[in-house]
């Protein structure tokens, strides 16, 4: 039987592809909230914007009085919260945006959550959930060896990854105190098509292609996980339905590099299928790199364990980090004026 997804933030990057999702391969009902900001590009939603399963309200999650009328009409079984400011070098030179949106806006959605649930009839309020969806980089940074697991620390480096790490809290807590059943999944680096380009691989792969220097942090010896977006997808709607409440569930892509391999994997391909030519012959476009100072507080390396969700789910990524990037390269090449349209609107 169809249910009723409310998405925070779903014409966001993940958010989008999560909406296609439950637009394309289900039968569910689906309210995108978005409050539109930078890294919201509604050209993502463009495809499913008139299914009759659709609908988009552009609000802010600190509304609280329209929050609760939206749950009162819309009456979800799910809420997924996705909404959120998610680059780190962002935060760093304004944080309080951070602070805002990702601790008081995830309170905010918490407590219309809450409310709603509580007059909820037994067998609905049995089935509702909510899923916040988090990062690995709340865990801090490993040493050359180990994984996080659901059971590390937390030890956040940056103000983006200490105003997630609050947010997680704060889930985790409106669980233990008021029984709201709640999910947290920490994911690993995503990437994929409809990524804003100031993420590394969209930004490397547009400063490729435009001829710009592409710069990499330190030495580039830093290392992440990677996760296709799709895979990320795919496990976040099997662990909504099938994820014990209360739970957080890790989400990896078994993909270690360092930047400086995801950097190089990219102008390999761009060599390939698109030459970098001049007047004195071929180039390669990793002639563009170019080492910056490292930022503050450079996590060294993320890396997932991901048993907890591979023994509940039988899950695994299906895409491998190379046939992933490929994707993700021609996407951006043959979508060149989606990327133009939203970094033109997102100019200062």
């Amino acid at each position: 039987m169809p249910d009723r997804f409310l998405i925070t933030g779903g014409s966001g990057f993940i958010g989008s592809a999560y909406v296609k999702f439950l637009i394309n391969s289900t039968e569910h009902e689906v309210l995108n909230l978005d409050k539109l900001t930078y890294a919201s590009n509604q050209a993502s939603l463009e495809a499913i914007d008139t299914n009759k399963r659709y609908r988009f309200i552009q609000a802010d999650i600190l509304d609280s009085t329209l929050i609760e009328n939206i749950f009162s009409e819309f009456q979800p079984n799910f809420v997924v919260h996705l909404a959120a400011e998610s680059h780190v070098d962002r935060s760093i030179a304004d944080a309080g945006n951070f602070v805002n949106t990702n601790i008081v806006g995830t309170y905010a959605l918490l407590e219309a959550s809450r409310k709603y649930w509580q007059e909820l009839s037994d067998e609905e309020a049995q089935k509702f959930k909510f899923h916040h969806i988090s990062t690995d980089e709340v865990f801090g940074s490993l040493p050359e060896l180990g994984l996080f697991s659901e059971s590390s620390p937390y030890d956040p480096s940056s103000p983006y990854s200490a105003s997630k790490a609050a947010s997680d809290h704060l889930v985790r807590s409106w669980y233990r105190t008021y029984g709201l059943p709640t999910l947290i999944t920490n994911s690993s680096n995503n990437y994929g098509p409809n990524q804003f380009p100031e993420k590394l691989i969209p930004l490397t792969i547009m400063n490729a292609l435009n001829e710009q220097p592409i710069n990499i942090y330190g030495d580039g010896k830093n290392i992440r996980d990677w996760l296709y977006v799709l895979d990320h997808i795919d496990a976040l709607y099997q662990l909504l339905l099938k994820g014990e409440e209360g739970h957080s569930y890790n989400i990896g892509g078994n993909n270690q590099k360092t930047n400086l391999e995801v950097v190089e994997g990219i102008c390999n391909i761009l060599d390939e299928i698109l030459p970098r030519a001049s007047d004195s012959g071929s180039l390669s476009y990793s002639d563009l790199i170019t080492f910056v100072s490292d930022r503050p507080g450079h996590d060294f390396r993320y890396a997932i364990d991901t048993n907890k969700i591979e023994n509940l789910l039988n899950w695994c990524p299906r895409e491998n980090f190379a046939s992933g990037l490929r994707k993700t390269v021609i996407w951006y090449i043959e979508n060149q004026a989606w990327v133009a349209n939203i970094t033109e609107r997102t100019k200062p």
